[in-house]
């Protein structure tokens, strides 16, 4: 029981360091004009389709030697695939607005969005720990079966490949619903 209740401890610091600026760094760190250049020079699908393979590579690699990978490659196949994430939702912004500048706020409120997180008007602490929440908890339902060598590589390159693509389904529909402005 003790190895478990530390897992549980470790995860809920995870959430609030990711939630205070990790997500902000990995954001911060995306060239958006190298996600337009891309989305211009191979088209939004075969650019999702590449993100959905960076995805596939970390799960592939972390699942590949069992326990040894995994302990090293989790954390490390988290955060590629919270940044294949953040681009291909950055990709599917441009595509449909034009643009390629966005502000990390209103980027945010449609990660959440996409995750089924409630979002308000404003970014808040508890919204951000809401969307590393549910992101570690997609992430940890596959976490035992890469303790297997050559089947958790299998598992865990499908799986990052199979989340990528889902989500892309779901910022494009999202992206497509017309946005409805009150004034006061």
């Amino acid at each position: 029981m003790e190895p478990f209740r530390r897992i549980r401890d470790n995860a809920k610091i995870y959430i609030e360091e990711l939630s205070h600026n990790g997500f902000e760094q990995i954001f911060d760190h995306i060239d958006q004009l190298k996600i337009k250049n891309g989305v211009d020079r191979l088209g939004l699908d075969k650019f999702i389709q590449q993100c959905a393979y960076l995805a596939a590579g970390s799960g592939v690699i972390s699942g590949s030697g069992g326990m040894i990978t995994m302990i090293i490659g989790i954390p490390m196949d988290f955060i590629n695939l919270v940044t294949q994430q953040f681009r291909i939702t950055m990709a599917i912004m441009y595509y449909h607005r034009g643009t390629y500048e966005i502000d990390f706020n209103e980027f945010m409120k449609l990660v959440a969005a996409s995750l089924r997180v409630e979002a308000g008007v404003a970014i808040t602490k508890t919204m951000m720990e809401g969307i590393a929440e549910k992101m570690l908890r997609i992430f940890g339902t596959r976490t035992a079966e890469r303790l297997i060598p050559v089947i958790g590589a299998a598992i865990g390159g499908t799986t990052n490949y199979l989340f990528i693509k889902r989500m892309a389904v779901m910022v494009k529909q999202m992206q497509l619903e017309p946005v409805i402005i009150t004034v006061n």
